[in-house]
């Protein structure tokens, strides 16, 4: 290719970049996570055009323009990629509750679809103990049955050490991820895979609450779960709200095509899957370290119960008011 040909043609993808340059030299673009991305891509652009125009053995002018915008596009990433604690601190406080009020109306879907089985499969199986074996086995009934017996439940707390407690996190960190993700990424079945994993969950919790409950566990399984169950119940009824959103931009394309629109709504979801993360790495640590503690009177888990839960409820209810730009 002539070089006459070469600069009208990415001509105005140097000039964007230049001009993502200039902005962010002048601080007056925020350094979110979605700018630093497109900016990396131009950046990745700019060091192509760079090594072809001297493999083609273009004019020194052009060759010197790509190169200085090569050098100053590596200084930017390079600070860019010092912003990592600010994008996250930033996201936390400000992207991820502003996510959550925008996408309301699928979150307020998946918490009713999750917490409302739920409620309903506890009163059930509280009145009508047998019910939980439609949902478990015999040997699983048998196993948590005896983890929240009162007898061993203490003998178990009181010769738990810190390595146990470590152990737990990371396998707490794998199931609580895991089920989140399953229920996000079910939604691509038309969302048909959100709501069958929000109700089975929301069950699968009633029916051991239910449970339990009817025996007169309450002193060994409320104080264990009040605690974690903030963050925990909260993350996974918001990944169904995004599996949710995906299943609704493959059901509901309006004027895009079908994979238009699914690309479009896993854009917005994705803010929701971060978060959600996020939160069930908070339950692994609360449910490891925490709940888990035989040194904790059930009056004081029961008392950060309450706080966490009410932190959630205000984070979501009162956070981010004002969407950031």
């Amino acid at each position: 290719m002539k070089q006459e040909l070469f600069e009208t043609h990415y001509q105005d993808k140097w000039q964007a970049f230049e001009a993502s340059l200039s902005a962010l030299e002048s601080r007056k673009r925020s350094h979110k996570a979605a700018d630093v991305s497109a900016f990396a891509e131009q950046y990745r652009q700019g060091c192509h055009h760079l090594a072809l125009a001297q493999e083609r053995q273009y004019s020194p002018y052009l060759i010197d323009r790509l190169n200085q915008l090569a050098l100053r596009g590596h200084q930017q990433l390079y600070q860019s990629h010092t912003n990592i604690v600010y994008n996250m601190v930033y996201f936390i406080l400000l992207g991820f509750p502003a996510a959550v009020r925008r996408e309301f109306t699928f979150v307020a879907i998946a918490s009713l679809l999750f917490f409302g089985s739920l409620l309903v499969m506890a009163t059930l199986t509280y009145f009508e103990p047998s019910l939980v074996y439609s949902v478990y086995p015999e040997g699983a009934v048998r196993d948590f049955t005896e983890m929240y017996d009162p007898a061993s439940k203490h003998r178990t707390e009181s010769t738990r050490t810190t390595a146990d407690d470590f152990a737990m996190f990371g396998f707490y960190i794998k199931n609580n991820i895991g089920i989140g993700f399953q229920t996000f990424a079910s939604g691509f079945l038309l969302g048909a895979g959100a709501i069958f994993n929000l109700l089975f969950n929301g069950i699968a919790i009633g029916a051991v609450m239910g449970y339990l409950t009817e025996l007169g566990y309450t002193d060994t399984f409320f104080p264990f779960v009040v605690g974690h169950g903030a963050f925990e119940l909260t993350g996974i009824a918001i990944a169904g709200a995004a599996g949710l959103k995906l299943g609704y931009g493959l059901l509901c394309p309006g004027r895009l095509s079908r994979k238009q629109s699914l690309i479009q709504a896993a854009r917005a979801a994705m803010p929701l899957v971060y978060g959600v993360f996020f939160m069930l790495l908070i339950a692994a640590f609360v449910e490891a370290f925490w709940s888990s503690s035989s040194y904790l009177s059930n009056t004081a888990k029961y008392t950060a119960g309450a706080c966490f839960w009410l932190l959630v409820l205000s984070y979501f209810g009162l956070g981010a008011r004002h969407e950031p730009k």
